[in-house]
């Protein structure tokens, strides 16, 4: 089985180091990924948006889809273009403190929850993205939480690394704010 992820949003939230996350946690489960990152100039507030296609068995297709299964929505910027790719059955996380109302997603599945506002209480409305990657991770079953917290300490950089405790708490509230998982994943 395949899994397609878009994640979109503008360069400075995190959607490049959240893809890198989700994808390491998937390897690290024995799931092949692929990834695929757009940024524009590498400027913060730009758009960027990363695919990533995760499976149980190789992957023979390059991370550009027409049409995905799943989408992680930090920002409204351009989101427009990735709501029209939604599959009907598919889901997506929205950043409700970004978002003006829930977008409608051509019949797809929308949580939502408020990444930013949450991010700030654990002291960095930047780890939003981390907030949506520990909910994305829950809320589709995709990979555990320790998997993702693994992931995310070989994803930040060396001069980084204060950051990591906050991102680790940032991925288990995240995880934590999910009470529904999809069945969307079958091994």
């Amino acid at each position: 089985m395949e899994r397609e992820l878009m994640l979109n949003g503008i360069g400075g939230q995190g959607v490049q180091l959240a893809a890198q996350v989700l994808a390491r946690a998937a390897t690290r489960e024995n799931r092949y990924v692929s990834m695929f990152g757009v940024y524009e100039g590498m400027v913060r507030g730009g758009s960027t948006q990363s695919t990533l296609v995760f499976a149980d068995r190789p992957i023979e297709a390059p991370p550009i889809v027409a049409r995905t299964w799943s989408a992680i929505a930090l920002h409204k910027h351009e989101f427009a273009g990735l709501e029209a790719k939604l599959r009907p059955e598919g889901f997506v996380l929205v950043n409700a403190d970004i978002f003006d109302s829930p977008p409608t997603c051509n019949r797809a599945r929308v949580a939502e929850l408020r990444a930013t506002s949450m991010a700030a209480e654990l002291g960095n409305p930047m780890a939003a993205s981390m907030i949506m990657a520990g909910a994305y991770a829950r809320a589709t079953s995709l990979v555990a939480l320790p998997s993702l917290v693994e992931a995310m300490k070989e994803s930040i950089p060396a001069y980084r690394s204060q950051h990591i405790e906050l991102n680790q708490r940032a991925l288990a509230a995240g995880f934590d704010a999910v009470t529904e998982s999809l069945p969307a994943w079958e091994s």
